[in-house]
């Protein structure tokens, strides 16, 4: 087997715990090598390690999704739910053969007016969500249509577009629903929203959103997961399921649920400790 790991932070360059999962991989006659960019993946590479916490794992998504690797999360942050496995159990699965990929949805964001395709840059995918953020003090008159079909304007701080996995990220904090990882919807959810009647909403993970805002001082950025481009009054963010799915490496002791409650403590009660 034939593995590229992925790190962002160097402290973890000199964490023990990983220099032992390197080391116990290429005693297990596995081509362990480190990647920093889509050119330096070898041919016949297996898989790629994300070493680190969410963030990296994002950002080792953002590298290789759309080259079919599956990305395989270790453990070295705070909370871990997308990145989530120690690296002792990684070691013993990989060893083993025993894990199995699942596949997660990717947003494709493209943008629509004078000079937008020079914002966008070479990253348009994102795994969690795609979100427009005011960046001044005005409120952002928001305009939505789904599928052609325009929604009622919303006048808040933002709105976001997540996937079922960003569903327990930027989505979550903001009020939107939890979806389990195999759903096949995207979540619609305001930011701040400065009138009381609207409500995130659940939408086919085929609909075709288009965004475009007015405020008094015209200032707005996108945030694609975790990057962030500057956009104008006269542009159109177009944001649909990307042609691909990011493969992600599940192993047995994971879970989403299991994730939900040791991550989030989701139904943490009294009563359910008796």
């Amino acid at each position: 087997m034939k593995i590229g790991y992925f790190i962002l932070n160097d402290s973890i360059r000199r964490d023990s715990r990983m220099a032992a999962l390197v080391k116990d991989l290429e005693d297990a006659t596995f081509e362990v090598y480190e990647i920093k960019s889509k050119a330096d993946v070898r041919p016949e590479t297996d898989l790629v390690l994300s070493m680190g916490g969410d963030g990296t794992f994002l950002s080792a998504a953002h590298t290789v999704a759309d080259i079919g690797l599956p990305v395989l999360g270790v453990n070295f942050g705070r909370i871990g739910f997308l990145c989530e496995n120690r690296p002792e159990a990684v070691k013993k699965a990989l060893v083993e053969g025993d894990f199995s990929i699942e596949y997660r949805t990717v947003l494709n964001a493209t943008l629509k007016g004078p000079e937008a395709r020079k914002s966008i840059g070479l990253l348009p995918y994102s795994v969690n969500e795609v979100a427009l953020h005011r960046s001044g003090s005005s409120v952002l008159g928001i305009h939505v249509s789904v599928n052609g079909e325009p929604l009622p304007t919303y006048w808040a701080d933002g709105i976001l577009v997540a996937t079922p996995s960003g569903s327990t990220a930027y989505s979550l904090s903001v009020g939107g629903p939890i979806c389990m990882p195999d759903t096949k919807v995207l979540v619609l959810a305001p930011i701040s929203p400065h009138n009381l009647n609207v409500r995130p909403i659940v939408i086919s993970e085929s609909a075709k959103i288009d965004i475009s805002f007015e405020s008094r001082d015209g200032r707005a950025t996108m945030s694609m997961d975790n990057r962030v481009v500057e956009i104008q009054p006269e542009w159109t963010i177009h944001v649909e399921m990307a042609q691909f799915s990011l493969k992600r490496v599940r192993l047995p002791e994971s879970g989403f649920v299991k994730a939900l409650t040791s991550r989030l403590f989701w139904g943490e009660d009294m009563r359910n400790n008796e």
